[in-house]
């Protein structure tokens, strides 16, 4: 009996799974096509000539920079203002395989103050309330 009922079972099943609609879809693709650019051609050794300074007294900011370079030839210099007060001063020059020689010299004398921690520009305090409550009961 048991036999029986399982063969019937199964008849159904195979029976009802040919009726389950079938969902045979591709896989979706996710190829990119390949980009389409290429870096522009040399047309020779670089050259350029660049400089740029920034001063500003609230932050203390004090720095410059300026490079020129023809071909394989760079010279450059650049400076900058120390958190110790002095003023960092670095020439340099870069001609072909010889690499990056520097040149660092220091201006002044560093100065270590005593930390005077500063109240925050952003911070304010609660202004004291102008009314006095009166209690109320109900």
């Amino acid at each position: 009996m048991f036999l029986q009922v399982y063969v019937l079972f199964a008849m159904v099943a195979v029976g009802l799974g040919s009726t389950v609609p079938s969902y045979n879809t591709p896989a979706p693709s996710y190829s990119a096509p390949a980009p389409r650019y290429s870096a522009p051609a040399p047309s020779g050794p670089a050259q350029y000539n660049f400089n740029y300074a920034v001063k500003d007294d609230y932050s203390g900011n004090d720095y410059n920079h300026q490079e020129n370079r023809s071909g394989y030839d760079t010279q450059g210099a650049y400076y900058v203002l120390l958190p110790d007060g002095r003023v960092q001063r670095v020439a340099y020059t870069v001609n072909g395989d010889s690499g990056y020689v520097a040149e660092v010299t220091y201006e002044g004398e560093a100065q270590y103050p005593a930390y005077q921690p500063t109240p925050s520009r952003s911070y304010q305090s609660a202004p004291t309330p102008s009314y006095k409550p009166s209690p109320s009961y109900t």
